[in-house]
């Protein structure tokens, strides 16, 4: 009996041995690509957190530059402002010093008028007083601008301080300059600080000769006389009575200043009132002038004590004393 043939078989061993080796290296190469790929992620997200960082730092950066921009910017339109309030207030004042001069031109011509009238009226009254009085008279009024210069030795008080010399030493020098101008020559001449320093010392307690040299040199050392001082005129005052005065002489003395800061005007004016008595006609020994500049009025009202004290002394000094107190109106020149 004939054997029979075998089936073929569809799947055999072999076959089955190539599919799995062939799934095998598709896991394999699977395996590998999600092993390689996170690492590549990674490294990715490390350089954009950084790039992350910098940009932040920059913008912070940016933010601290815009602040300070800003307030720059804020200055600087404050600044304008104040510029243009000056500008228009500036402006005004222009306006209305054209206004004056306007109004002087027109009255410049009555003015002219007015000064040929005077003229000829003091004309007449002169011709009238030679006919009533002589031609031998002569006028014996020793008053200028309110003060009396009949002296013949004249010496200056000056106050030496920094706001003195700071803002109106210009000033102090042009006051001076028209105070020797009204005594067109003296015996003698001296100048010292509010604390009775001298600023020649060779003349120390003694007259400088006049002469229009000296004159001409006491106000050339004047420009850099910067001595130490108390705001005080009392120990320069009490320093000239007491080395200068004599009862052959009549002798005046003339105080510059801004403040006071002694601690009594009363006791001030009494120690004046002892060393300066009266003599038998009832004058005081030493005449007493004052000049006050108003350098610490220009500032604030708290700030302004010493210089009313300041006039206030002066203005009682002056009156006991047979002088004159001047208080000017502005310290600049």
């Amino acid at each position: 009996m004939p054997r029979k043939r075998r089936a073929t078989e569809e799947f055999s061993l072999s076959f089955l041995d190539v599919i799995c080796c062939g799934f095998g290296a598709i896991i394999l190469l699977l395996m590998i690509t999600k092993t390689v790929q996170p690492q590549l992620i990674e490294a990715s997200t490390v350089n954009l957190r950084e790039r992350i960082a910098e940009l932040q730092a920059l913008r912070f950066e940016l933010r601290g530059e815009t602040t300070i921009l800003n307030r720059d910017l804020n200055a600087k339109r404050e600044q304008l402002s104040d510029y243009e309030e000056r500008i228009a207030r500036l402006r005004g004042e222009l306006a209305e010093a054209r206004s004056r001069h306007r109004d002087l031109q027109v009255d410049a011509s009555s003015d002219s008028i007015i000064s040929e009238q005077l003229a000829l009226a003091r004309q007449q009254l002169s011709e009238e007083q030679k006919r009533l009085l002589g031609l031998q008279y002569q006028s014996k009024n020793n008053y200028i601008g309110g003060i009396p210069v009949d002296s013949e030795y004249i010496l200056f008080v000056i106050d030496t301080s920094g706001s003195m010399f700071s803002y109106a030493w210009e000033r102090m020098l042009r006051e001076l300059d028209a105070v020797l101008s009204i005594y067109p020559e003296v015996k003698g001449i001296q100048v010292m600080n509010d604390m009775g320093n001298y600023m020649f010392s060779r003349y120390r307690g003694q007259w400088i000769p006049d002469t229009p040299a000296r004159r001409r040199t006491i106000l050339q050392n004047l420009r850099n006389w910067n001595v130490f001082s108390n705001s005080s005129p009392v120990e320069g005052i009490t320093q000239a009575i007491r080395s200068f005065y004599d009862p052959d002489k009549r002798m005046s003395i003339y105080v510059f200043g801004d403040d006071f800061t002694g601690n009594s005007i009363a006791e001030v004016l009494n120690v004046v009132d002892r060393l300066n008595r009266e003599n038998r006609e009832g004058d005081p020994r030493v005449r007493i002038h004052a000049v006050g500049f108003p350098v610490l009025y220009s500032q604030a009202p708290q700030l302004q004590g010493t210089a009313h004290r300041f006039a206030h002394l002066m203005r009682e000094l002056t009156y006991r004393n047979g002088g004159t107190f001047v208080g000017l109106n502005d310290f600049r020149p």
